[in-house]
This record gives C-alpha cells, sequence and structure tokens, in this order.
C-alpha cells in the first residue's frame, strides 16, 4: 500500500503559488485520505480520489482560492460522494456480503494513520448500513469536525438539512455499533485464544470463546471460496471455522492490528489470503468478520508473510 504520510514540505513564501499549494496539499494529505476513506470503506478508491482532487487544484486559479485547506477538503469530500452513490449501484451486485477494506496500523497509536483512530473497523461496518448522504454529514462532522456550513457547502444542502442527517446518522450508529470492549490486551487475549482454537481444530473452546448469537461475515467478491450469507448462532460459525481448517491444514494465523484493534491475517503458501476481525463484548466474540478477497488487501504492508 502506498501509505498516506505527510512530508512535512514547506515551501518559501515567495515560493510560486503552485509550489506552496503542492506543500500544503502534502501536509494536508493524511487527513485528506482519512475523509476519503471513511466515505468510501475503500483504500484505493480513497487514494484514487486524493489524487483526483490534487488534479483539480491544479486546473483551478490557486490564488483565488482564500481557504486551500477548505478548499480541499470540500473537493475531496465531494469527490469521495460521486465514488459512493456510485460503488453503491455496484454493491448491490457484489457477490456475498460486502466488507470495507482494512487499513493496517502500528500496534502503538502514536504511530499509527490518523484516520484509523478515530474510523475504527466496527464503526466502518455500520457506516455501510446508511445512505450516502448521512454517512458524508457524521463522517464530516462527527468524525472530521467540519461546520454544519461546510458540510452543507459540500452536499449542496443547508446546514439545518445536514444537521438532521447527521442526527439520525448518529442515532443509527448508536443503535447498530456493537459496545465492544475496548481494552486492547483484553481484545488481544480473546483474538489469541480464538487463533489457537481454530488452528487446532478445538470445536469446544471455540463455543466457549462465541456469544450464543455470534455472526460471521465472509467476503470473498466472487473471486475466491467464502460463504454467501452470514453464518449465525455459535454452534453454526463454531463448526465452520474448523471445517476451514480441516479443509486448509497449511494455514497459519499472524497477529496484525488493523485500524487501531488486534486482528489477524491468514497465510497459506507464505501468502496472506484472509483478515479475521472479532467484534468483542463482555468477553465474548459476538462477530466474526473473514474478508478472503485479495482486491480488499491494499490497506495492509504487505501481502506476504513468514511461515
Amino acid at each position: 500500500m502506498h501509505r498516506p504520510e505527510a512530508h512535512h514540505t514547506e515551501a518559501p513564501a515567495e515560493a510560486p503559488p503552485a509550489s506552496r499549494a503542492l506543500a500544503h496539499f502534502e501536509e494536508l494529505r493524511p487527513r485528506l485520505f482519512g475523509v476519503a476513506y471513511g466515505l468510501l470503506g475503500s483504500v484505493a478508491e480513497a487514494e484514487d480520489v486524493v489524487q483526483d482532487a490534487w488534479i483539480r487544484l491544479q486546473r483551478t486559479d490557486i490564488d483565488a482560492i482564500e481557504d486551500l485547506t477548505g478548499w480541499l477538503v470540500t473537493a475531496t469530500s465531494r469527490l469521495a460522494l460521486d465514488v459512493l452513490r456510485a460503488a453503491r449501484t455496484r454493491r448491490e451486485a457484489y457477490v456475498g456480503p460486502w466488507l470495507p477494506e482494512p487499513v493496517e496500523t502500528a500496534p502503538d497509536p502514536a504511530d499509527s494513520v490518523s484516520l484509523a483512530d478515530s474510523m475504527s473497523w466496527a464503526m466502518l461496518v455500520v457506516l455501510e448500513t446508511l445512505s450516502p448522504a448521512e454517512r458524508a454529514a457524521f463522517v464530516l462532522h462527527d468524525v472530521f469536525g467540519l461546520t454544519f456550513d461546510e458540510v452543507g457547502a459540500t452536499l449542496g444542502r443547508s446546514p439545518a438539512a445536514c444537521r438532521k442527517l447527521a442526527s439520525r446518522a448518529r442515532e443509527h450508529v448508536e443503535q447498530r455499533k456493537p459496545r465492544f470492549d475496548v481494552d486492547p490486551e483484553a481484545h488481544r487475549a480473546v483474538v489469541d485464544a480464538f487463533s489457537q482454537a481454530t488452528r487446532s481444530g478445538d470445536l469446544d473452546g471455540l463455543l466457549e470463546l462465541l456469544d450464543p448469537d455470534a455472526v460471521l461475515t465472509s467476503d470473498g467478491g466472487g473471486l475466491v471460496r467464502a460463504a454467501r450469507n452470514p453464518v449465525r448462532g455459535a454452534d453454526k460459525v463454531a463448526r465452520f471455522l474448523v471445517g476451514i481448517n480441516h479443509k486448509y491444514t497449511d494455514r497459519s494465523h499472524r497477529p496484525i492490528v488493523i485500524n487501531g484493534s488486534p486482528a489477524l491475517i491468514t497465510v497459506g503458501g507464505g501468502v496472506v489470503d484472509g483478515v479475521i476481525a472479532l467484534g468483542i463484548e463482555n468477553g465474548r466474540i459476538v462477530t466474526v468478520d473473514y474478508l478472503r478477497n485479495p482486491q480488499k488487501f491494499a490497506g495492509l504492508r504487505t501481502t506476504r508473510a513468514e511461515q
């Protein structure tokens, strides 16, 4: 993945407008990527949107822009919203469940990409259930702190209408977002126990870890084998996982941190072929999100791993 990192490039005051704009753009790049990723849930699409915002800026009279930061955030938001609206049509024809693309983040939050701390995996999954306008209003205002005047300029709606959109989205998110454990050590302990039980085919061990109403969602995108529908109930989820282990005996797990939370990658033949994100509540696993679509691994630092 081409990581969205700021280069802290500073152009002297007497530099041409284009040079100053480039320096400002590079400083702002992580935030622009975060906005686009929050709206789209796709690393590749977010990177394309940020690049398109830069191209659009180059075609604009830079001297006439009073607030370059505001201009770039608005342009990026509008471009991402256009992609989101088009993507929803494509996702209706997607084979099986659709999961967002994870971003691998450093174990130390201080080293993480700015978006990941506020844009957790659980949040991204819930955002997929919102309309494009609701998602944009929520992400831009609640996550990235834009005023409703700024959100209105992006959506082409009044500030009051955007406030209502954000309120509806906030209520929806609060109702659907699981109350996952926030202690990273407790989360990691459950992830490690899940990995051990899955790799050893320990059905009883998995049943102890899984909430009775646990749901497994597998995203293969029609490119690799995956469950076409969510698997519901602890017993069915456990048997599904044990069955996979019996079928793919050469597959191993490796701990990883995605979107600020402990997770696992699955490795087969030295190549990463899956990402497993667990939703944990009161010490029990309530959701197992198993991403297998290889086109969604762009947010990982590597798609190869040591055996």
